[in-house]
């Protein structure tokens, strides 16, 4: 039997789509499973629904469509035309929404559950990798997705729920956010090895005060910092080159082009010399910071304790 247009379809083609959507999604399992049986009773027994229940939800769904997806002998049904071509895209979209709860259950497995874990570039070479390692001794079949930003960019892909925890500095002050300080790590004035100041071991910021600084990018923690530490010490930098990588950086001092305050780096690199600032006192606080309010699944729950167990041994001595 060839389908009919219905002549007063509840929701009208100008209806919005996602009206349209909200309206039919609770009854495409239930259209699936009678056009997998053609037939109402025994797909009623197979979803242990009530039977009326099952034939008033396909009424209701043709009604809103406007054309018959079923031609009726019965209780025994068989699909129109317009049934089948509709039941090609409802098994795609429930297959979808199946995949989706798979990989949602998956993610939030104590066992082999996945993390979201956003840091800093200058933490990624050797800090992180060594807190993994000691985590997953305990945990060792969860995973990562792994995120390397600065630290302003982090906090908004925490905002939008895209990172579940991130290793940030400063420690942000917000009041969506919860953040616990971690550690302290200690800001180097780094100097080409031919410099005026390479022979020494200590320096006051001060007398770097007439040098060309190669820094990050505005926006950037160690950015702010670095001029909030300058101003301190009495001047404002003169800044020749801005980067978005710490040993970039490292790379520009090494030829020449300026001085940077950094972080220690992971391996030593030759054509600088690493001085130690005795004044002001330069460091940087390292935090972690997640979502107030935000649910944790259990493998966050168990990487963010591992993470405060780790309080002020944070960083690689």
């Amino acid at each position: 039997m060839a389908h009919q247009q219905r002549s007063q379809p509840h929701l009208s083609p100008s209806s919005d789509t996602e009206d349209m959507v909200l309206s039919l999604a609770p009854r495409l399992a239930y259209f699936a499973g009678v056009a997998r049986t053609e037939h109402v009773t025994r797909a009623a027994q197979e979803m242990n629904v009530p039977q009326s229940t099952l034939s008033r939800a396909m009424v209701r769904l043709e009604r809103d469509l406007g054309v018959d997806l079923f031609a009726r002998r019965g209780r025994t049904v068989s699909l129109t035309p317009a049934g089948r071509t509709f039941l090609t895209s409802v098994e795609r979209a429930l297959a979808e929404v199946g995949k989706a709860a798979d990989e949602v259950r998956a993610d939030a497995d104590a066992a082999t559950g996945k993390v979201a874990f956003g840091f800093l570039h200058t933490m990624g070479a050797e800090t992180v990798p060594g807190l993994l390692h000691a985590f997953r001794a305990d945990h060792p079949r969860v995973r990562f997705s792994l995120v390397q930003n600065y630290g302003e960019a982090m906090i908004e892909r925490l905002r939008a729920g895209e990172l579940d925890l991130c290793l940030t500095s400063p420690v942000p002050d917000a009041p969506d956010l919860v953040a616990r300080r971690l550690d302290e790590q200690k800001l180097r004035l780094v100097v080409p090895a031919d410099h005026r100041l390479a022979a020494r071991r200590r320096v006051r910021l001060a007398e770097a005060a007439d040098e060309t600084f190669v820094t990050l990018e505005p926006g950037y923690g160690l950015r702010r910092i670095t001029d909030d530490l300058c101003k301190e010490a009495g001047f404002r930098p003169r800044i020749a080159f801005e980067g978005e990588e710490a040993e970039t950086l490292r790379g520009l001092v090494a030829a020449g082009l300026g001085v940077a305050l950094l972080p220690p780096p992971a391996v030593a690199r030759p054509g600088v010399v690493e001085l130690t600032v005795t004044s002001p006192k330069a460091a940087r606080e390292i935090g972690v910071a997640w979502l107030d309010g935000h649910p944790d699944t259990p493998p966050v729950a168990a990487f963010k304790k591992f993470l405060l167990s780790r309080r002020g041994n944070l960083l690689p001595t």
